[in-house]
């Protein structure tokens, strides 16, 4: 995945920024605890094809993302 595309991807739940997972072909959303899978190096950026992270998918996750305080 280029890296200029990854500055200017963004959830397409809540905006914020994604991680790429080279290993898994993925884009991780931490707040949203979500993963947009790529396929031929495509993003694909449906709520629909995400996957729910659970807490062993991305455990250092919880610790680097504040709180959402409202």
């Amino acid at each position: 995945m280029e890296s200029r595309l990854l500055e200017i991807l963004v959830c397409p739940l809540c905006k914020s920024s994604l991680r790429y997972d080279r290993q898994q072909q993925e884009l991780i959303c931490r707040a949203d605890r979500l993963a947009f899978p790529v396929r031929d190096g495509v993003p694909i950026m449906l709520e629909d094809e995400a996957r729910d992270l659970d807490s062993t998918d991305a455990p250092q996750a919880e610790s680097q993302q504040p709180s959402p305080q409202s």
